[in-house]
C-alpha cells in the first residue's frame, strides 16, 4: 500500500514578527521569520544567543504572542496554548513536592480531564522510567527528571513537541542517550517535532532540516537540509558529509555575529565632521 504524504504543513509560520517593549526602548527580537514545516518532520533551530530562537518557539507555542505575522497549526491560527501543542522546557520543572506520576498527572487535573494511564505506562517503559513512579523528583537525577518532562508533554498524545533546549545542561553521554531516546520515540509516533539547541551536532543527527538564525534581530538566514536516513547511528557524526555541514553551520553563525557587530561598532564611533 502506497501512503500518500499530505501537502498540507503541519505548522506554518508567516512573516512572524516580535517586539519587546523594554525601559531602554523597543527591541525587535525576531524579524519577519517565516518558514512551513511538514507533518512528522524533525527542524532543529541554531543560532547565536539572543537570536530569538526560544523566542520564535515560544509563540509557536501560543505562550507568546506575535506583534505581527502569524502561526498556524493545521492551517488555523495559534492564538494561545493548544492541546495539540507539547513542550518540553530547558528545565524539567517538576514540582518537588509530587511524586513523578503525581507530576505528569498535573496537567489533566487542571484540565479536569482523566488521564490515560495505560498511555503514560507505555511512555514510562519506553524512556526506562518503569517502576520510577512513587518516586520523589529529588531521587532521580536531571536526565531522568528530563525524561519525565518528555512523558509529560507526550501524555496528551500531541501532534507537535516543542523542545526549548532541555538537554543542555546533560553531560554529553546522558544527551547522547535522550538523542537516541527522542528519534525512537519519533520512530514511534511520527510527531512533528521542533527542537532549539545550542549543539550544531545534536541538531544535525535528530533532524530532517537545521534552520539557522541569524543574530538579533533573529531572521531565518539559511536552511539545510539533513540527507541521513532513519534510525540513525553515531557513526554518521564521523562521516565527511557531516563535518563539511558542522563547518557551514558555524560559519554561518560567526560569520553573522562578526558581521553585525562590526556594523554596531561603526555605528557606535561618532564620525567628525572635516574642518
Amino acid at each position: 500500500m502506497t501512503l500518500v504524504q499530505s501537502t498540507q504543513p503541519k505548522l506554518q509560520v508567516n512573516g512572524a514578527t516580535k517586539v519587546y517593549n523594554t525601559n531602554s526602548g523597543d527591541l525587535l527580537a525576531i524579524d519577519r521569520c517565516s518558514i512551513d514545516i511538514a507533518p512528522g518532520e524533525i527542524v532543529s533551530v541554531v543560532g547565536p544567543s539572543g537570536s530569538g530562537k526560544t523566542t520564535l518557539l515560544w509563540a509557536i507555542s501560543g505562550l507568546h504572542g506575535l506583534t505581527s505575522g502569524e502561526i498556524l497549526l493545521d492551517g488555523k491560527p495559534v492564538t494561545g496554548p493548544r492541546r495539540e501543542i507539547g513542550m518540553v522546557f530547558q528545565d524539567a520543572n517538576l514540582l518537588p513536592w509530587r511524586t513523578i506520576d503525581a507530576n505528569i498527572n498535573f496537567p489533566f487535573e487542571i484540565k479536569g480531564e482523566k488521564p490515560d494511564r495505560d498511555w503514560i505506562t507505555t511512555l514510562m517503559h519506553r524512556v526506562g522510567l518503569e517502576g520510577f513512579g512513587a518516586r520523589m523528583p529529588r531521587e532521580l537525577s536531571g536526565g531522568m527528571q528530563q525524561r519525565v518532562a518528555l512523558v509529560r508533554a507526550l501524555s496528551f498524545k500531541p501532534s507537535v513537541l516543542l523542545m526549548d533546549e532541555p538537554f543542555g545542561a546533560l553531560d554529553s553521554f546522558t544527551r547522547e542517550e535522550m538523542n537516541h531516546l527522542v528519534e525512537e520515540i519519533y520512530l514511534d509516533t511520527r510527531t512533528t517535532i521542533v527542537l532549539i539547541t545550542h549543539s550544531i551536532e545534536e541538531a544535525i543527527f535528530l533532524s530532517d532540516r537545521v534552520v539557522v538564525m541569524s543574530a538579533r534581530p533573529g531572521r531565518i538566514a539559511h536552511v539545510h537540509d539533513v540527507p541521513f536516513a532513519r534510525p540513525r547511528s553515531m557513526e554518521i557524526m564521523t562521516t565527511r558529509e557531516v563535518f563539511d555541514l558542522t563547518n557551514t553551520i558555524k560559519r554561518e553563525i560567526v560569520g553573522d555575529q562578526q558581521s553585525k557587530a562590526a556594523v554596531r561598532r561603526r555605528q557606535a564611533v561618532p564620525v567628525s565632521a572635516p574642518l
